[in-house]
Protein backbone atom coordinates (compact mmCIF):
# COMPACT_ATOMS: atom_id res chain seq x y z
CA UNK A 1 0.00 0.00 0.00
CA UNK A 2 1.07 3.57 -0.52
CA UNK A 3 1.08 5.87 2.52
CA UNK A 4 -2.00 7.58 1.10
CA UNK A 5 -3.89 4.29 0.69
CA UNK A 6 -2.79 3.22 4.16
CA UNK A 7 -4.04 6.47 5.71
CA UNK A 8 -7.42 6.31 3.97
CA UNK A 9 -8.02 2.68 4.89
CA UNK A 10 -6.99 3.18 8.51
CA UNK A 11 -9.28 6.18 8.83
CA UNK A 12 -12.19 3.98 7.72
CA UNK A 13 -11.17 1.06 9.95
CA UNK A 14 -10.24 -1.14 7.01
CA UNK A 15 -7.24 -3.54 6.94
CA UNK A 16 -3.80 -2.04 6.30
CA UNK A 17 -0.40 -3.54 5.59
CA UNK A 18 1.04 -1.61 8.54
CA UNK A 19 -0.14 1.02 11.00
CA UNK A 20 0.34 4.57 9.64
CA UNK A 21 3.01 6.68 11.32
CA UNK A 22 1.81 10.25 11.82
CA UNK A 23 4.73 11.63 13.84
CA UNK A 24 5.05 15.41 13.63
CA UNK A 25 8.55 16.51 12.61
CA UNK A 26 9.68 20.13 12.50
CA UNK A 27 12.99 21.11 14.12
CA UNK A 28 14.11 17.50 13.91
CA UNK A 29 13.54 17.42 10.15
CA UNK A 30 15.33 20.73 9.56
CA UNK A 31 18.41 19.64 11.45
CA UNK A 32 18.34 16.15 9.97
CA UNK A 33 19.00 17.70 6.55
CA UNK A 34 21.46 20.14 8.17
CA UNK A 35 19.51 23.29 7.55
CA UNK A 36 19.29 26.19 10.03
CA UNK A 37 15.87 26.84 11.46
CA UNK A 38 15.56 30.32 9.99
CA UNK A 39 15.63 28.74 6.52
CA UNK A 40 13.13 26.04 7.46
CA UNK A 41 10.70 28.64 8.82
CA UNK A 42 10.97 31.10 5.96
CA UNK A 43 11.68 29.09 2.80
CA UNK A 44 9.06 26.56 1.78
CA UNK A 45 11.57 24.72 -0.41
CA UNK A 46 13.68 23.85 2.64
CA UNK A 47 10.60 22.75 4.57
CA UNK A 48 9.52 20.46 1.74
CA UNK A 49 13.00 19.00 1.35
CA UNK A 50 13.32 18.28 5.07
CA UNK A 51 9.91 16.65 5.33
CA UNK A 52 10.40 14.48 2.28
CA UNK A 53 13.74 13.19 3.53
CA UNK A 54 12.34 12.44 6.99
CA UNK A 55 9.30 10.74 5.47
CA UNK A 56 11.44 8.42 3.36
CA UNK A 57 14.15 7.62 5.91
CA UNK A 58 11.85 6.95 8.87
CA UNK A 59 8.85 5.44 7.06
CA UNK A 60 6.46 8.24 7.98
CA UNK A 61 3.07 8.14 6.32
CA UNK A 62 2.63 11.90 6.02
CA UNK A 63 4.37 15.06 4.84
CA UNK A 64 3.65 18.28 6.68
CA UNK A 65 3.65 21.99 5.95
CA UNK A 66 3.98 22.76 9.65
CA UNK A 67 6.77 24.80 11.20
CA UNK A 68 5.81 27.25 13.97
CA UNK A 69 2.74 29.05 15.35
CA UNK A 70 3.50 32.48 13.90
CA UNK A 71 2.38 32.19 10.26
CA UNK A 72 -0.92 34.00 10.75
CA UNK A 73 0.40 36.28 13.50
CA UNK A 74 3.19 37.56 11.26
CA UNK A 75 0.71 38.33 8.49
CA UNK A 76 -1.54 40.13 10.98
CA UNK A 77 1.46 42.40 11.59
CA UNK A 78 3.18 40.91 14.65
CA UNK A 79 6.95 41.47 14.78
CA UNK A 80 8.55 38.05 14.53
CA UNK A 81 12.33 37.63 14.69
CA UNK A 82 14.04 34.54 13.28
CA UNK A 83 17.39 33.72 14.88
CA UNK A 84 19.68 31.87 12.50
CA UNK A 85 19.21 28.49 14.16
CA UNK A 86 16.77 29.16 16.97
CA UNK A 87 13.05 29.32 17.60
CA UNK A 88 11.15 32.33 16.24
CA UNK A 89 10.52 35.09 18.74
CA UNK A 90 7.51 37.41 18.88
CA UNK A 91 9.20 40.65 19.90
CA UNK A 92 6.08 42.62 20.67
CA UNK A 93 2.48 41.57 21.35
CA UNK A 94 0.38 43.04 18.57
CA UNK A 95 -2.73 43.58 20.71
CA UNK A 96 -1.09 44.71 23.93
CA UNK A 97 -4.06 46.98 24.57
CA UNK A 98 -7.70 46.05 23.90
CA UNK A 99 -8.22 49.27 21.95
CA UNK A 100 -5.72 48.02 19.36
CA UNK A 101 -8.35 45.58 18.11
CA UNK A 102 -10.03 48.30 16.05
CA UNK A 103 -6.87 48.61 13.96
CA UNK A 104 -6.45 44.87 13.35
CA UNK A 105 -6.55 44.03 9.65
CA UNK A 106 -7.22 40.38 8.72
CA UNK A 107 -4.58 39.14 6.27
CA UNK A 108 -5.26 37.17 3.09
CA UNK A 109 -3.71 33.71 2.63
CA UNK A 110 -2.29 34.60 -0.79
CA UNK A 111 -1.19 38.06 0.33
CA UNK A 112 2.50 37.31 -0.11
CA UNK A 113 3.44 36.75 3.55
CA UNK A 114 4.18 33.70 5.66
CA UNK A 115 0.79 32.14 4.97
CA UNK A 116 1.60 32.27 1.27
CA UNK A 117 4.90 30.50 1.95
CA UNK A 118 2.97 27.62 3.55
CA UNK A 119 0.59 27.47 0.60
CA UNK A 120 3.58 27.22 -1.72
CA UNK A 121 4.88 24.31 0.38
CA UNK A 122 1.54 22.53 0.02
CA UNK A 123 1.58 23.09 -3.73
CA UNK A 124 5.07 21.67 -4.04
CA UNK A 125 4.13 18.64 -1.95
CA UNK A 126 1.14 18.10 -4.25
CA UNK A 127 3.34 18.19 -7.34
CA UNK A 128 5.91 15.81 -5.85
CA UNK A 129 3.91 13.28 -3.79
CA UNK A 130 0.23 14.08 -4.31
CA UNK A 131 -1.93 10.96 -4.24
CA UNK A 132 0.97 8.90 -2.87
CA UNK A 133 1.63 10.44 0.55
CA UNK A 134 -0.97 12.36 2.61
CA UNK A 135 -0.21 16.08 2.71
CA UNK A 136 -1.01 17.96 5.92
CA UNK A 137 -1.49 21.69 6.09
CA UNK A 138 -1.93 23.58 9.35
CA UNK A 139 -3.77 26.50 10.95
CA UNK A 140 -3.84 27.97 14.41
CA UNK A 141 -7.14 27.59 16.21
CA UNK A 142 -8.94 30.85 16.94
CA UNK A 143 -8.10 30.69 20.66
CA UNK A 144 -4.44 29.86 20.01
CA UNK A 145 -4.19 32.70 17.50
CA UNK A 146 -5.78 35.09 19.97
CA UNK A 147 -3.10 34.06 22.48
CA UNK A 148 -0.39 34.80 19.89
CA UNK A 149 -1.81 38.24 19.15
CA UNK A 150 -2.80 39.20 22.69
CA UNK A 151 -0.26 37.32 24.84
CA UNK A 152 -1.14 34.37 27.04
CA UNK A 153 -1.47 36.28 30.33
CA UNK A 154 -3.65 38.95 28.74
CA UNK A 155 -5.83 36.30 27.14
CA UNK A 156 -6.38 34.49 30.41
CA UNK A 157 -7.53 37.75 31.97
CA UNK A 158 -9.77 38.48 28.97
CA UNK A 159 -11.69 35.25 29.58
CA UNK A 160 -13.09 36.83 32.73
CA UNK A 161 -12.72 40.60 32.32
CA UNK A 162 -13.86 41.13 28.74
CA UNK A 163 -15.42 37.92 27.33
CA UNK A 164 -17.50 39.69 24.68
CA UNK A 165 -14.48 41.65 23.47
CA UNK A 166 -12.56 38.39 23.29
CA UNK A 167 -15.29 36.78 21.21
CA UNK A 168 -14.92 39.62 18.72
CA UNK A 169 -11.22 38.83 18.42
CA UNK A 170 -11.98 35.11 18.12
CA UNK A 171 -14.39 35.82 15.26
CA UNK A 172 -11.63 37.60 13.35
CA UNK A 173 -9.13 34.82 14.06
CA UNK A 174 -11.62 32.13 13.02
CA UNK A 175 -12.38 33.83 9.72
CA UNK A 176 -8.67 34.07 8.89
CA UNK A 177 -8.18 30.41 9.88
CA UNK A 178 -11.09 29.35 7.67
CA UNK A 179 -9.73 31.18 4.64
CA UNK A 180 -6.24 29.81 5.27
CA UNK A 181 -7.47 26.25 5.78
CA UNK A 182 -9.60 26.27 2.64
CA UNK A 183 -6.73 27.76 0.63
CA UNK A 184 -4.50 24.90 1.78
CA UNK A 185 -7.03 22.26 0.74
CA UNK A 186 -7.38 23.98 -2.62
CA UNK A 187 -3.58 24.01 -2.94
CA UNK A 188 -3.46 20.25 -2.37
CA UNK A 189 -3.63 19.46 1.35
CA UNK A 190 -5.45 16.24 2.20
CA UNK A 191 -5.48 17.00 5.93
CA UNK A 192 -5.56 20.29 7.79
CA UNK A 193 -4.18 20.18 11.31
CA UNK A 194 -5.55 22.69 13.79
CA UNK A 195 -3.33 23.62 16.72
CA UNK A 196 -5.11 24.94 19.81
CA UNK A 197 -2.58 24.26 22.55
CA UNK A 198 -3.82 27.02 24.84
CA UNK A 199 -7.11 25.12 25.22
CA UNK A 200 -5.46 22.64 27.59
CA UNK A 201 -4.91 25.52 30.02
CA UNK A 202 -8.61 26.29 30.49
CA UNK A 203 -11.50 24.28 31.90
CA UNK A 204 -14.24 22.44 30.01
CA UNK A 205 -16.82 25.24 30.34
CA UNK A 206 -14.42 27.85 29.00
CA UNK A 207 -13.37 25.50 26.20
CA UNK A 208 -16.99 25.01 25.16
CA UNK A 209 -17.47 28.78 25.02
CA UNK A 210 -14.17 30.09 23.69
CA UNK A 211 -12.50 27.19 21.88
CA UNK A 212 -14.81 24.49 20.59
CA UNK A 213 -17.32 26.61 18.60
CA UNK A 214 -14.54 28.08 16.49
CA UNK A 215 -12.82 24.72 15.97
CA UNK A 216 -16.15 23.37 14.71
CA UNK A 217 -16.51 26.16 12.17
CA UNK A 218 -12.97 25.72 10.90
CA UNK A 219 -13.37 21.96 10.49
CA UNK A 220 -16.74 22.44 8.78
CA UNK A 221 -15.01 24.64 6.22
CA UNK A 222 -12.24 22.06 5.79
CA UNK A 223 -14.86 19.36 5.13
CA UNK A 224 -16.77 21.50 2.67
CA UNK A 225 -13.52 22.07 0.77
CA UNK A 226 -12.89 18.31 0.64
CA UNK A 227 -10.28 17.92 3.39
CA UNK A 228 -9.90 15.97 6.63
CA UNK A 229 -9.42 17.65 10.01
CA UNK A 230 -6.81 16.80 12.63
CA UNK A 231 -7.11 18.41 16.07
CA UNK A 232 -3.93 18.93 18.07
CA UNK A 233 -4.12 20.28 21.62
CA UNK A 234 -0.86 19.85 23.53
CA UNK A 235 -0.96 19.04 27.23
CA UNK A 236 -3.40 17.32 29.55
CA UNK A 237 -6.78 17.22 27.79
CA UNK A 238 -8.45 14.54 29.93
CA UNK A 239 -11.31 16.85 30.89
CA UNK A 240 -11.86 17.97 27.28
CA UNK A 241 -11.92 14.61 25.48
CA UNK A 242 -15.64 14.30 24.81
CA UNK A 243 -15.88 17.93 23.69
CA UNK A 244 -12.84 17.51 21.42
CA UNK A 245 -14.65 14.62 19.74
CA UNK A 246 -17.50 17.04 18.98
CA UNK A 247 -15.15 19.37 17.08
CA UNK A 248 -15.66 17.52 13.82
CA UNK A 249 -12.03 16.45 13.52
CA UNK A 250 -11.60 12.99 12.03
CA UNK A 251 -8.22 12.58 13.77
CA UNK A 252 -7.52 13.69 17.34
CA UNK A 253 -3.96 13.89 18.67
CA UNK A 254 -3.40 13.00 22.31
CA UNK A 255 -0.44 14.16 24.35
CA UNK A 256 1.39 11.72 26.62
CA UNK A 257 -0.37 12.91 29.80
CA UNK A 258 -3.65 11.41 28.58
CA UNK A 259 -4.40 7.73 29.16
CA UNK A 260 -4.93 6.25 25.70
CA UNK A 261 -7.35 3.54 26.79
CA UNK A 262 -9.50 6.05 28.68
CA UNK A 263 -9.53 8.39 25.68
CA UNK A 264 -10.56 5.55 23.39
CA UNK A 265 -13.46 4.69 25.69
CA UNK A 266 -14.65 8.31 25.84
CA UNK A 267 -14.26 9.18 22.16
CA UNK A 268 -15.33 5.82 20.76
CA UNK A 269 -15.88 5.84 17.01
CA UNK A 270 -16.36 9.60 16.77
CA UNK A 271 -12.73 10.09 15.70
CA UNK A 272 -9.50 8.19 15.13
CA UNK A 273 -6.90 8.73 17.84
CA UNK A 274 -3.26 9.54 17.20
CA UNK A 275 -0.51 9.15 19.76
CA UNK A 276 0.62 9.17 22.35
CA UNK A 277 3.90 8.10 23.95
CA UNK A 278 6.12 10.69 25.67
CA UNK A 279 8.24 12.40 22.98
CA UNK A 280 11.00 13.27 25.46
CA UNK A 281 11.19 10.41 28.00
CA UNK A 282 10.52 7.74 25.37
CA UNK A 283 11.61 8.98 21.95
CA UNK A 284 14.42 11.41 22.80
CA UNK A 285 15.86 9.88 25.96
CA UNK A 286 14.70 6.27 25.72
CA UNK A 287 16.16 3.20 24.08
CA UNK A 288 14.84 1.44 20.97
CA UNK A 289 13.32 -1.22 23.22
CA UNK A 290 11.53 1.42 25.29
CA UNK A 291 10.17 2.95 22.07
CA UNK A 292 8.96 -0.46 20.92
CA UNK A 293 7.10 -1.12 24.18
CA UNK A 294 5.51 2.34 24.23
CA UNK A 295 4.43 2.09 20.59
CA UNK A 296 2.87 -1.34 21.12
CA UNK A 297 1.00 -0.12 24.22
CA UNK A 298 -0.53 2.79 22.31
CA UNK A 299 -1.63 0.48 19.50
CA UNK A 300 -3.26 -1.93 21.95
CA UNK A 301 -5.19 0.83 23.69
CA UNK A 302 -5.97 3.25 20.85
CA UNK A 303 -8.64 1.28 19.03
CA UNK A 304 -8.88 -0.20 15.52
CA UNK A 305 -8.46 3.13 13.74
CA UNK A 306 -5.64 4.67 15.77
CA UNK A 307 -2.56 6.18 14.17
CA UNK A 308 0.89 6.00 15.70
CA UNK A 309 2.67 9.13 16.86
CA UNK A 310 4.42 10.76 19.75
CA UNK A 311 2.29 12.94 22.02
CA UNK A 312 3.73 16.03 20.38
CA UNK A 313 6.48 16.77 17.86
CA UNK A 314 9.58 14.59 17.62
CA UNK A 315 12.27 16.43 19.62
CA UNK A 316 15.44 17.78 18.07
CA UNK A 317 18.29 15.34 18.54
CA UNK A 318 16.14 12.21 18.71
CA UNK A 319 18.30 9.15 17.91
CA UNK A 320 17.58 7.73 14.48
CA UNK A 321 17.47 4.22 15.90
CA UNK A 322 14.51 5.19 18.11
CA UNK A 323 12.46 6.41 15.16
CA UNK A 324 13.37 3.27 13.25
CA UNK A 325 12.26 1.15 16.23
CA UNK A 326 8.82 2.74 16.04
CA UNK A 327 8.64 1.99 12.31
CA UNK A 328 9.67 -1.61 12.99
CA UNK A 329 6.79 -2.14 15.42
CA UNK A 330 4.23 -0.63 13.06
CA UNK A 331 5.15 -3.15 10.36
CA UNK A 332 4.68 -6.23 12.53
CA UNK A 333 1.76 -8.47 11.41
CA UNK A 334 0.22 -8.56 14.90
CA UNK A 335 -0.27 -4.79 14.82
CA UNK A 336 -2.04 -4.53 11.46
Amino acid sequence: MTPYERYRCRLKGEPVDRIPNFDIVMIFAAHYVRRPLAEYYQDYRILVEANRVAQRVFDLDIVQAISDPYREAADFGAKIRFPHDGLPVCEEVLLGEPDNLKDLRPPEPWGGGRMTDRLQAVRRFRREVGGQVPIMGWVEGALAEAADLRGVLNLMTDLYDRPEWLKGLLETCAEVAIKFAVAQVEAGADIVGLGDAIASQIGPEAYREFGLPYEKRIFEAVHEAGGVGRLHICGDTRLLLSDMADSGAEIIDLDWMVDMAHAASVIGDRAALCGNFDPVAVMLQGTPEKVRRATEKCLREGGPRCFSGAGCEIPDGTPAENLLAQAEVLGQPANR
